[in-house]
């Protein structure tokens, strides 16, 4: 009982908060004169999804398909490259620095290349979503394990641990809190990447529909969009934040006794 109201308490003040800036826009359009072409008030919105519904969801389960996808591949793809960094501390003198830059590059301008180079398939748009999904895992969990206590480290080394039974058996479950940080941030770029992918070129996918939907100067169905990306990328770090609660069974605990 008391976890429900301790749940309720968190989710109370967003809730309201987001209940007010929806009655304050229905409120500025109704009442101040706004063309429906410009900004479409919320209830708008919500009767254009329900005569669409059939088509949206054709749309949203393209993007949800390649959103899945990508994140999958991107945390595999972060977790294989940050564990082979973390056991050859060599290369990760020298790959570490050019991994950080390659988030400087801007997937607008990365997507097009790969459509010149891999076609209008598939494979280019998960491409750019493993590449936005697997930094953030990939940085978290170095961070874990680096941050493996160097007492027991130690201590498992003299009654002679491998460097394998280091990693599976100490450094690595240290890395799991880390490791849930990076897929709940990899989690939030997977449906944006997925709908940036889609504008570079698809047929099908919320960022494809959007592309259509400003071109021919229908807001009401852009905002249609907008809700259902929104509420897939809330789903998805939900889903890890579940996640990460039956894995991480003792962080609650220790939080409380700190």
């Amino acid at each position: 009982m008391d976890n429900k109201r301790q749940a309720w308490r968190k989710a109370a003040p967003p809730a309201l908060l987001l209940a007010t800036l929806l009655l304050a826009w229905e409120a500025a359009v109704d009442w101040g004169g706004i063309p429906e072409w410009q900004l479409p008030a919320p209830s708008a919105v919500l009767a254009e999804m329900a005569s669409i519904w059939p088509r949206l969801m054709e749309h949203t389960a393209a993007t949800v398909k390649l959103a899945l996808i990508g994140f999958a591949g991107g945390a595999t793809a972060g977790f294989a490259l940050a564990s082979l960094l973390h056991l050859l501390p060599s290369a990760r003198t020298a790959v570490y620095p050019l991994l950080v830059l390659s988030q400087n590059v801007p997937v607008v301008a990365i997507g097009p290349l790969l459509v010149m180079w891999l076609g209008y398939g598939i494979l280019p748009k998960l491409m750019l979503v493993w590449m936005v999904c697997f930094f953030p895992v990939s940085v978290a969990i170095l961070q874990g394990l680096k941050d493996t206590d160097p007492a027991l480290r130690n201590y498992m080394r003299m009654i002679g641990a491998s460097r394998g039974q280091l990693f599976w058996r100490l450094e690595l479950p240290n890395a799991v809190t880390h490791l849930f940080s990076g897929l709940k941030i990899a989690a939030s770029y997977a449906v944006l990447s997925a709908i940036v992918a889609e504008w570079i070129g698809a047929q099908k996918g919320l960022g494809y529909f959007m592309l259509l939907s400003s071109k021919g100067f229908q807001p009401n169905r852009v905002f249609a969009a907008v809700f259902l990306i929104v509420t897939m990328s809330l789903l998805l770090f939900g889903l890890v934040a579940l996640a990460e609660k039956a894995v991480v069974r003792w962080r609650p605990q220790k939080e409380e006794r700190g």
